[in-house]
C-alpha cells in the first residue's frame, strides 16, 4: 500500500505552518504546559467513568528490547547493572561482622531519557533559536532546561485516552514504511471505530510497526530509520481538535522518510515548539488494540506520569490504559 504522490515540504512551508498554528501566548506568556492545558478537572472526572471492567493495559515497551541502533542522537539501549545479588547474600559478602545483618538485591539503570517509551518535553525541539511560547533555546543548558522541562508534566498526564488503530482499520498487521497517515485517515478511522475525538484527549495512533519488529526480533532501522507515521498535514488536525497529546507506537510519530528535503522531522518543528503538543513515542499497544477490537470500545482512562526530572527534555514512562 502506498500513498498518492505528496508535495515536498519546504523550509518556508514549515515556518508558515508554525506561524499559522502557533499557540504562543494562548495560555499566558509564562505558560509551560502547552496543549495539556486543554485537560480540565471535569475531563478527568469524566474519563474515570470510562473504567467499566477494571482491565488495565501497560503501554510501556520492555526496556530491555534493543531498539536503539545509534541512527539518531547517539542514543543507546538500557544498561541494567546489578549492584548486589543473591549470590552476594548467600556467600556472606553482605554479612560483615553480623551486627548490621541484612541480605538484599540492589541494582541501577543507565539509559537516555528518550531511549524507549517516553514523553518528549516541550524543550526537546527548537524552531531555530526558540522553544514553545517563544522561550529562547539557550535556556536549555548543560544543567538542564530552565523552562519547559518534563517536570512540568509530573501531575498532568491523565485524562481520556483514545486509540486510533489505523493498521487494523486498513486491514493490515502493519502499515508499510513510508506510509504517511493523513487527516482523512485519522477521521476515517475514528468514524469506523465509532469514537469521537474531543478537546483534551490523549490520542494514540497504532501503525503496527513496533509489533512487526517484535515479531521478527529485528529492530534495525526502528529508531531513526524508515517508518509509517503521521503526515505533515496532521499538524492542522492536532490544532483543530485541541487534543492534549499525540502518541504512537513508532520511534518518532511522523512518517519516515520525511516529506521534506530541507528539514529533518519537519512535523516535529511545528507540533512541539509552535503548537506545544505533548508527544509520546514508542508506545506498546498490542494488547490494548486487541481488546478494543474485541469489545468495540476505543476510549479509556489514561494516565502516564513522567519521572520527576527537573530540566529534562524527556522521560521514560509506563503509560496505563484502563477500561
Amino acid at each position: 500500500m502506498a500513498n498518492p504522490s505528496r508535495p515536498t515540504i519546504t523550509r518556508a512551508d514549515i515556518y508558515a505552518t508554525a506561524k499559522e498554528l502557533s499557540n504562543w501566548g494562548r495560555w499566558g506568556d509564562d505558560d509551560q504546559l502547552g496543549t495539556v492545558n486543554n485537560v480540565t478537572p471535569h475531563d478527568i472526572v469524566e474519563a474515570a467513568k470510562l473504567i467499566r471492567k477494571g482491565k488495565t493495559f501497560a503501554l510501556g515497551l520492555d526496556l530491555k528490547q534493543k531498539i536503539q541502533s545509534g541512527l539518531f542522537g547517539g542514543r543507546w539501549n538500557l544498561i541494567h547493572q546489578m549492584l548486589a545479588t543473591g549470590t552476594d547474600a548467600v556467600t556472606g559478602e553482605q554479612d560483615g561482622d553480623g551486627r548490621a545483618y541484612l541480605r538484599y538485591a540492589d541494582d541501577a539503570i543507565n539509559m537516555p531519557c528518550q531511549g524507549s517509551t517516553q514523553w518528549d518535553a516541550l524543550c526537546h525541539i527548537f524552531l531555530d533559536d526558540k522553544m514553545y511560547n517563544g522561550y529562547l533555546a539557550t535556556e536549555v543548558t548543560v544543567n538542564g532546561a530552565k523552562r519547559l522541562g518534563v517536570e512540568n508534566y509530573r501531575d498532568k498526564m491523565v485524562g481520556r485516552g483514545v486509540l486510533l488503530d489505523i493498521a487494523r482499520w486498513k486491514g493490515l498487521d502493519s502499515l508499510p514504511d513510508g506510509y504517511a497517515i493523513t487527516n482523512d485517515d485519522l477521521d476515517g478511522c475514528a468514524a469506523a471505530q465509532g469514537v469521537a475525538i474531543r478537546k483534551g484527549d490523549f490520542v494514540i495512533v497504532r501503525t503496527g510497526h513496533q509489533e512487526r519488529c517484535l515479531a521478527s526480533g529485528n529492530w534495525s532501522g526502528y529508531a531513526g530509520g524508515d517508518a509509517p507515521g503521521l503526515a505533515f498535514e496532521t499538524a492542522r488536525w492536532i490544532k483543530a481538535h485541541d487534543i492534549a497529546a499525540i502518541c504512537a507506537d513508532t520511534w518518532g510519530c511522523e512518517v519516515r522518510p520525511n516529506e521534506s528535503d530541507e528539514a529533518n522531522q519537519p512535523w516535529h518543528w511545528v507540533v512541539i515548539p509552535a503548537i506545544g503538543v505533548a508527544m509520546g513515542e514508542i508506545f506498546y499497544v498490542k494488547e490494548l488494540a486487541a481488546d478494543c477490537a474485541e469489545d468495540g470500545v476505543y476510549e479509556f482512562f489514561f494516565t502516564a506520569p513522567p519521572l520527576h526530572i527537573p530540566g529534562a527534555a524527556g522521560s521514560p514512562i509506563n503509560p496505563q490504559a484502563i477500561k
